[in-house]
């Protein structure tokens, strides 16, 4: 399987302020990992049928573990 991977930062703290190219790639995304600082409300411009992945990563609390995530 052949697949690309971005990067997709959520701004700084407003989900509008994400940039087009996220928002592209959000539209097109198969799957989306995030943790809990990713505002829910970007999952909007995601495919109905997306597999979301939540790491939960929040104040050295992981709820995976790293070998996992990685």
């Amino acid at each position: 399987m052949n697949g690309m991977v971005y990067l997709v930062g959520a701004g700084p703290g407003d989900y509008r302020l994400i940039t087009l190219k996220g928002k592209e790639c959000l539209e097109k995304a198969d799957v989306v990992i995030c943790d809990y600082l990713a505002d829910k409300r970007l999952m909007a411009f995601a495919k109905d049928d997306i597999e979301y992945i939540y790491v939960g990563k929040k104040a050295g609390v992981s709820a995976f573990l790293p070998y996992f995530i990685n």
